[in-house]
């Protein structure tokens, strides 16, 4: 199974984010330079990702907003909300038993912890830039399931 994982890109901050509500986080939009990342970074996974590949974002508009250039049938799925776990997104995406490739586009630290537990770091978060995308790929070798990195494409090398 290939799971690429597709942080969104540069949004507008919240002016206060301490008094901030989940609606308002999730009401931010990308800035013109996450619309360029975005825009870029969907240029380098077109030409990467097969058809059958389902796309997962999270309900967040600066998550749809960056799937929207990949001009691809996407799924919004609660599991990719801001505060979900590494186990929640996995199931959610049926690692590593999905039978097509899974784009998943969603935040940090969450990114980053399905990262650390799939490569076995000790850390506990790998960090993840805004528009940056990893790519693993899990298969059967000798009868051991390995999780392999097949790229990691940070967001100024997309074009």
């Amino acid at each position: 199974m290939d799971l690429i994982l597709w942080r969104h890109a540069f949004a507008r901050r919240l002016d206060r984010p301490e008094e901030a509500n989940a609606e308002e986080d999730l009401a931010r939009e990308l800035t013109p330079k996450g619309h360029s990342q975005a825009k870029l970074a969907s240029k380098w996974l077109k030409l990467h990702l097969g058809a059958s590949t389902r796309v997962f974002v999270s309900p967040a508009i600066r998550c749809q907003q960056t799937a929207a250039y990949l001009e691809m049938e996407v799924k919004l799925v609660d599991a990719l909300l801001p505060g979900k776990s590494a186990e929640e997104i996995l199931q959610a995406v049926k690692w590593p038993n999905a039978k097509s490739p899974v784009l998943v586009i969603g935040h940090q630290p969450a990114l980053g912890e399905v990262l650390a537990k799939l490569l076995g770091c000790d850390m506990q978060s790998l960090p993840v830039r805004k528009a940056g995308v990893w790519w693993l790929r899990h298969r059967i070798r000798d009868g051991v399931g390995q999780t392999t990195v097949v790229a990691v494409v940070p967001p100024d090398m997309t074009h």
